[in-house]
C-alpha cells in the first residue's frame, strides 16, 4: 500500500506541476503573444539573438515553446537559420534560469499570489489583468506542487524502495541518463522534469550523482520534445529542433562520462544539495552556448545536406500549393468538410501572407514588395472562386441540413477572407505607397500604436486558424473579445492623434489622414478574421441577435 499511495502522489504532484506551467505559458502567451513575433524576426547579431532566446524562455517558462515558436517563423521564412539556433540555444539557458528561482523555498508567497491571482482573474474583466492573475495563480501552482511532492516522498523516503532505486542509479548513470531523457520527453517540460529531480536531491531522496545523471538525461530527452512537435512543419523549420538535439545531445553524453569519472575519481570533491545540482544545470547550458554560439551558421549546410528541401511540385503555380478540393470527397460528407477547411486554411495563409509585411510596406515602400503582396490577392479571389464552385457542386441530399450549413457558414467566412485580402491590396498597400510619394512620416507614438495594433492581429490570426480547425467555443469566445480589443485600440489611437495634432506636433498633423485611414483598415481586416467565430457562438447560444432593446414601453413609443 505504502508504493501504491506514494505512486499516486507523485502522480498527483507531477500532473499539477505540468498544470500549472502550461497555466503560466498561456496566460503570458494571451497577454503578450503578439510581441513575439516582432521579438524573434527582428534582424540582430547572434549574441543579441540567444539573449532574445534567454527572455523569450523565462517569459514563457518553457523552451520547448521558444524552439517551437522560432521553428515556425524559421518555415515561414522569416528567420535565418542562424539566428533561429541561437534563439533556442539562449531558450534552454533562459529555462534553467527560471529553475533556478522556482528552487527556492518560496512556500511564504503562495497565500499572496493565489489572492492577488485569484481576484484579478475572477473579478476584473480588462484582459491583461485577467491573464496576469491566470499567471500569478500558475506560480502559486508551481510552488504548491513542489512542496506537495516534496511530501509524496516522506512515507517512503525510510522505506527499503527507494534507496535501492537511489543507490542503482548512482552506480549506473547510463541508466540515469535514460531515465532522465525520457522523463523529460513524456513530461513534455524540461523545467518540471529538472525541478522534480532538484526535489529529489533536496529532500535527500536520491544522491547528488544519480541527480546528475537524471539532469543531464533530461538536458537530452528536451531537446527532442521541439523535434517531435515540429515534424509536420516545412523542412526549414524542422531544421533548427534537429540541429539543437545534435548539439545538446553531444554535450550532454560528454558531460555524463566526463563527469562521473571525476566524481568516481574524486576530482569533484563529493558535492551535494539540490542547488548545487542547479548551479550545474546552469552551468551545462551556459557552457554549450558559448561553445555553439560561433557555429550556428556553419551547421547550416550540414543540416541542409541530411535534411534537404523536397522536390517543387510541377502543379504548384508561383511556388504556391495546390488546392486541395476534390469532387470525389462529395461521396463522404465529413471528408468534403475536412477539405473544405484545409483549402480555407491555405487561403487564411495566403491573406497572412499580405497581411505580415505590411508595416514594411509602410517604413520601405518598396514597389517590388507591393507588387508582390498585391499579386497574392489574386491567389486568394482564385481560392474564394474554387470554395464557391466546391459548395454549390455539393449534392445537398447526400449532404443532410446540418452539413450544408456548416458548409454555406465555411463559405461566408471565405468571402470575408477574401474581403480581408481586397483591404490589404486595395487599401493599406495603396496607403503605403501614398505615403512614400508624399514623403510623410508617422510620429514615433502614432507608429507605435499602428505596429501594436498590428502584432495582435497578426495573433488574431493565428487564434482563428485555430478556431477554423477545432470549433472550440472558449477559442471562439477569445476570438470575439479581442475583436472588442482592436476596436478599443483604434478608438484609443484616434483620440491620442487628435490630442497630438491639438499640440501642434507637425509629424501627426502631416500624416493624419493616412493614420485614420491606417486605424479603420486594421480594424475592418480585424472583423473580417474573427468572423470565424461567429457561428461557433450562435449554435452554443453565446451571440445576441441584436443588441438593441426588444421590448420598448407603450408610453416610450408613443
Amino acid at each position: 500500500m505504502a508504493i501504491l499511495s506514494f505512486l499516486t502522489s507523485l502522480a498527483g504532484a507531477v500532473m499539477l506541476l505540468l498544470f500549472a506551467v502550461r497555466m503560466v505559458r498561456t496566460g503570458i502567451e494571451r497577454s503578450y503573444g503578439a510581441t513575439f513575433q516582432r521579438l524573434l524576426t527582428e534582424q540582430r547579431s547572434l549574441v543579441q539573438a540567444s539573449f532574445v532566446g534567454v527572455g523569450m524562455a523565462i517569459v514563457l517558462q518553457s523552451s520547448a515553446a521558444v524552439a517551437l515558436l522560432t521553428s515556425g517563423f524559421a518555415a515561414g521564412g522569416m528567420l535565418s537559420f542562424a539566428s533561429g539556433l541561437a534563439i533556442v540555444l539562449g531558450g534552454d539557458l533562459g529555462s534553467a534560469l527560471i529553475i533556478q528561482l522556482l528552487s527556492f523555498r518560496l512556500d511564504w508567497l503562495v497565500p499572496v499570489l493565489l489572492a492577488v491571482g485569484g481576484y484579478l482573474f475572477v473579478k476584473v474583466e480588462a484582459k491583461k489583468a485577467r491573464q496576469m492573475g491566470r499567471i500569478l495563480m500558475g506560480i502559486a501552482f508551481i510552488l504548491i506542487s513542489l512542496r506537495f511532492l516534496r511530501e509524496a516522498m516522506d512515507p517512503i523516503r525510510e522505506s527499503a524502495f527507494l534507496p535501492a532505486i537511489a543507490e542503482y542509479l548512482a552506480r549506473d548513470y547510463i541508466t540515469a541518463f535514460l531515465v532522465g531523457a525520457a522523463l523529460a520527453f513524456v513530461m513534455h517540460s524540461s523545467v518540471a522534469a529538472i525541478l522534480m529531480c532538484v526535489t529529489l536531491v533536496q529532500i535527500d531522496a536520491i544522491p547528488f550523482a544519480a541527480g546528475l545523471s537524471l539532469v543531464l538525461g533530461a538536458n537530452f530527452g528536451s531537446a527532442f520534445i521541439p523535434v517531435w512537435l515540429s515534424r509536420g512543419m516545412p523542412v526549414p523549420g524542422r531544421r533548427i529542433p534537429l540541429a539543437n538535439l545534435g548539439l545538446r545531445g553531444t554535450w550532454a553524453v560528454l558531460c555524463l562520462f566526463g563527469v562521473n569519472m571525476a566524481l568516481r575519481a574524486g576530482v569533484l570533491g563529493a558535492p551535494e544539495g539540490g542547488q548545487t545540482l542547479v548551479y550545474a544545470h546552469l552551468l551545462f547550458n551556459t557552457s554549450l552556448l558559448i561553445l555553439a554560439l560561433p557555429f550556428c551558421g556553419m551547421l547550416h549546410g550540414v543540416l541542409t545536406g541530411l535534411v534537404p528541401n523536397p522536390a517543387t511540385p510541377q502543379d504548384a503555380a508561383h511556388g504556391m500549393p495546390v488546392s486541395v478540393l476534390n469532387t470525389d470527397d462529395y461521396r463522404q460528407p465529413n471528408q468534403a468538410i475536412s477539405s473544405l477547411k484545409r483549402e480555407l486554411l491555405r487561403m487564411s495563409d495566403l491573406v497572412s501572407a499580405m497581411f505580415r509585411p505590411v508595416p514594411d510596406l509602410y517604413q520601405h515602400g518598396d514597389r517590388t514588395q507591393i507588387r508582390a503582396v498585391q499579386a497574392l490577392d489574386r491567389e486568394v479571389n482564385n481560392c474564394l472562386s474554387g470554395i464557391r464552385s466546391y459548395v454549390a457542386g455539393m449534392p445537398s441530399e447526400a449532404f443532410g441540413k446540418e452539413n450544408a450549413k456548416v458548409a454555406r457558414d465555411l463559405v461566408e467566412y471565405a468571402i470575408r477572407l477574401e474581403t480581408a485580402g481586397d483591404v490589404v491590396d486595395e487599401r493599406l498597400a495603396t496607403l503605403a505607397t501614398s505615403m512614400h510619394k508624399k514623403g510623410v512620416r508617422f510620429s514615433k507614438e502614432g507608429w507605435a500604436e499602428i505596429t501594436r495594433m498590428h502584432e495582435v492581429i497578426v495573433a488574431n490570426m493565428q487564434l482563428a486558424s485555430n478556431v477554423l480547425i477545432s470549433d472550440d467555443l472558449e477559442s471562439a469566445r477569445l476570438l470575439s473579445l479581442e475583436k472588442t480589443e482592436v476596436k478599443r485600440m483604434e478608438r484609443d489611437s484616434r483620440k491620442r492623434h487628435l490630442r497630438r495634432l491639438q499640440r501642434g506636433a507637425a509629424e501627426s498633423f502631416e500624416s493624419s489622414d493616412i493614420h485614420l485611414e491606417t486605424l479603420r483598415a486594421l480594424r475592418e481586416f480585424n472583423s473580417h478574421i474573427a468572423a470565424i467565430a461567429y457561428p461557433i457562438l450562435y449554435r452554443n447560444g453565446q451571440l445576441l441577435e441584436t443588441r438593441l432593446i426588444q421590448d420598448m414601453p407603450a408610453e416610450e413609443m408613443d
